[in-house]
Formats: C-alpha cells, sequence, structure tokens
C-alpha cells in the first residue's frame, strides 16, 4: 500500500463542542443550552466588548457569534454570564477524560478548548462502528456525561474532516458531517465564500480575487506557476486544499519537534495608553516572561517586541529583535534590554494599544550554566535565585502574593491579569 493509499485508508473525526463558554453556562445553571438566549461577555467592559461566546437560539436569531454586546438587538432578552475561564478549562479536561475511556491519547489530538481531531481508523473495527456511528456515540456520550453537545465533522484526512465540520455539519440534521475527496470536489468546488475554508482568511481571498478566483475549483484549475509567484511555499497548502488532499497525520504532529521555542506574552489594552504608561506594561509583562521561564528552567537567547498603536492610526507595529549577549532569564538583564529596544522603536507622540514581548531560542538552563560558567555575573546569579523564590511564593500563596511596586499604579495591569486566564476572568 502506498503512503498516499494509507492516508486515504484512514477515518479522522473533528469534534467541536457547540458555543462551548455558553453552554457550559447553561448546564451550570440547570439550563438547556439549546433553547437559552445567553451570552458569555464581561459587563464591566462596556457594551464595545466582544461576546466570547453566544447560545445557538440566540444565533438562530440573527445574533453573530463574536459581536459586540452593543450589537444585541434591544428588544431581545437574555442571560449575560461573566466569563469563567477556569470553569471551561475543568469542563474541556473532563471531555477530554471522556474521550480517553475509549480513544487513546496518541490518536487525539487537542487543537483548541473546544475542538479536537481524532483518528478513529483502528477504533471502528474494535467497537463495530461506522465512522458516523462513532461519531454519534461520542457526541452521545459528551451529552449524557457532561451535558454539552457537540457537532462533527468526518473526513479521509484531517483537513477533509474539519471542512466537513465547519462547512457541511451545520447543514445535516445530526450536526455530522462526510467528506472524502471526491465529494468535496463534487460538492465544494463551487462553494462561496472562500474565507469558509479553513487557512483561508480576508487577505487571501482578496489576492485570489484579484485574478479572478473566488473557488476552491479555481485554485484548482489556476496555473500552478502563478500560485508559486503570488504566494510562495505557502501555494502548495492552497493547491493542495483545494484537491481536498493533506499529507499529515496526527501521528506526525506527535512527532514533530520544533526547531526552536519561544515564550510570548501578548495584550490588548482597555484604552489607548501613553508611551510612558504602555512602557510601564512592557516592564510588566517581560517580568513574568523571566518568571516563566525561571520555573521552567530555560533560558533565551533573544528578544523581540511588536507594539501596536491605536486603532485610529491605523500604523503598522514597531517591531523589534533584542540579540543577547548570553542566553539568561534574569530580568536584571531582560527588562533593560526590551526597554531600550521600545524606546528605540516605539513613536513617542502615538498612543498605544496592543504589546507583545517574546523571549526566543529557548534552551536549558543547565545548559546554558555550562556555556557561559566564566561570564554569569553575581548579579544575575542573585537575580534568577530572587526569582525562584518569588515562584516559590507565588505557587504557595497566589500570584499576586508577591509583586513590584511599579505594579500599583493606575496604568498597571499585572495584578488584575493574574486573576485572568487568556485575557479573561478566571
Amino acid at each position: 500500500m502506498t503512503q498516499i493509499d494509507r492516508q486515504r485508508a484512514r477515518t479522522y473525526l473533528c469534534i467541536d463542542l457547540k458555543s462551548f463558554y455558553a453552554s457550559v453556562e447553561c448546564v451550570e445553571r440547570g439550563l438547556d443550552p439549546m433553547t437559552t438566549d445567553l451570552v458569555v461577555a464581561d459587563p464591566d467592559r462596556s457594551e464595545k466588548t466582544i461576546c466570547l461566546a453566544v447560545s445557538p437560539s440566540l444565533k438562530a436569531k440573527g445574533v453573530k457569534n463574536r459581536c459586540r454586546v452593543f450589537e444585541i438587538p434591544k428588544h431581545l432578552d437574555y442571560i449575560m454570564a461573566v466569563p469563567r475561564m477556569k470553569l471551561y478549562v475543568d469542563y474541556a479536561a473532563e471531555i477530554y477524560g471522556v474521550y480517553l475511556d475509549y480513544i487513546a491519547a496518541e490518536d487525539i489530538h487537542v487543537y483548541s478548548i473546544d475542538e479536537v481531531f481524532i483518528d478513529v481508523t483502528a477504533y471502528l473495527k474494535r467497537y463495530g462502528y461506522t465512522p458516523r456511528e462513532m461519531a454519534l456515540f461520542l457526541m452521545k456520550e459528551i451529552e449524557e456525561r457532561i451535558g454539552v453537545r457537540a457537532t462533527c465533522g468526518i473526513g479521509t484526512n484531517m483537513y477533509l474532516a474539519k471542512i466537513a465540520l465547519d462547512i457541511t455539519a451545520k447543514h445535516s440534521p445530526d450536526f455530522i458531517g462526510y467528506l472524502d475527496e471526491n465529494a468535496y470536489i463534487n460538492t465544494l468546488w463551487d462553494h462561496r465564500p472562500l474565507t469558509d475554508f479553513w487557512r483561508i482568511g480576508p487577505g487571501t481571498a482578496r489576492k485570489l480575487a484579484r485574478i479572478g478566483i473566488d473557488t476552491m475549483g479555481g485554485i484548482a484549475r489556476a496555473d500552478e506557476d502563478m500560485m508559486y509567484k503570488m504566494f510562495g511555499v505557502d501555494a502548495e497548502l492552497l493547491i493542495d486544499h483545494a484537491w481536498g488532499r493533506e499529507p499529515t497525520t496526527i501521528a506526525d504532529i506527535k512527532a514533530y519537534k520544533p526547531r526552536s521555542n519561544s515564550l510570548t506574552s501578548g495584550q490588548v489594552l482597555m484604552r489607548d495608553y501613553s508611551f510612558e504608561e504602555a512602557k510601564l506594561i512592557i516592564k510588566e509583562m517581560t517580568d513574568a516572561l523571566c518568571l516563566d521561564m525561571t520555573a521552567k528552567g530555560l533560558v533565551a537567547k533573544s528578544l523581540s517586541i511588536m507594539v501596536g498603536y491605536s486603532n485610529s492610526y491605523n500604523l503598522p507595529y514597531a517591531k523589534s529583535g533584542v540579540p543577547l549577549t548570553v542566553p539568561t532569564n534574569s530580568a536584571g538583564v531582560i527588562v533593560p534590554a526590551v526597554v531600550k529596544a521600545y524606546e528605540k522603536v516605539v513613536n513617542p507622540n502615538i498612543p498605544i494599544r496592543r504589546m507583545h514581548v517574546s523571549c526566543n531560542n529557548l534552551m536549558q538552563e543547565t545548559a546554558e550554566k555550562q556555556m557561559s560558567f566564566f561570564d554569569m555575573s553575581e548579579d544575575r546569579e542573585r537575580d534568577v535565585t530572587v526569582q525562584k523564590t518569588v515562584n516559590q511564593i507565588k505557587e504557595k500563596f497566589g500570584k499576586n502574593a508577591v509583586f513590584k511596586g511599579h505594579d500599583l499604579e493606575e496604568a498597571a495591569t499585572a495584578i488584575q491579569r493574574n486573576n485572568q486566564i487568556g485575557g479573561h476572568r478566571k
């Protein structure tokens, strides 16, 4: 059997939990997630805040997912649930446990908090199920044991399973869609808009539209040389997906080892910040990254920052890369280096709304000490010792048990963010 034959012989499920955060809030209240009008949003963030989830019944009334609160029609009565991210993580872990009762971990790829890919090839014969019966069984188990409903895409590769979920499952009475390469070509080559397809964003769609392509069939029939000139190596992915092909398997994902690692902290500020206020935020974020590296026993070889200006200015990010002479996790070294880069590339006269800091090319701390034993200063060693002590205190008494004086300034966000998961309330 060839590699292509082996891939075609496989069966994947892509399971998505319907309006997950909203469904969890309904279950917690003893309400039916399919009939209850509920949104998950933080009322303290004003009516402009984005709804993290909208229940299926509200969607049926025309309320769009990820809308802003003020966009919900005023005549609708609904429950507004404050986000509880830790609760959603706990529910997701319980649901993952349901999968593990029937599927080995090596055959599951967690794509997001509410979505997984499962290679069920070896399990169909074991349980005596067809692919659709296997999907229905897992969906029923999740609903009966957790109370959350799911939708599922079935495909002969991971891409087709994802497209079956995103495009066809929603139109199926049992919320299950199925695609193989032939079904994909016959039913979705003329589907519009292109942005319904995984990994085709508005920018890619606009670029294709300029040459008269607005369907997957159009991509498949396009001149390949022209596609590579327009998209470079990404053309290979576009062309493969246009034909419904995807060589990557869950086993490939599990075996993948990145050539370099990084830790990143990003923040969208609740208002426009001045240059000096934003400098405080980037210090806080960098401090937190240094503590994180210390806890994981890692050191960085380089740093990078991205600073986004106020939306009203429509300007590109200010960016800078910062090499380090010696790999380190010392805040005494890293924070000044980040501040220096910030002061160099950021326009002090334009308000700031977004910030990202990355510690790059990470390696184990023990290896770093062997490489640079004679270069390690006492100050740097003392920084790391203090950071380890701070981590121990935070682990025992909570993230806000220890903080720096500047974290109490009016513009600071560290203390508030320590009570959040993913930028939202725990």
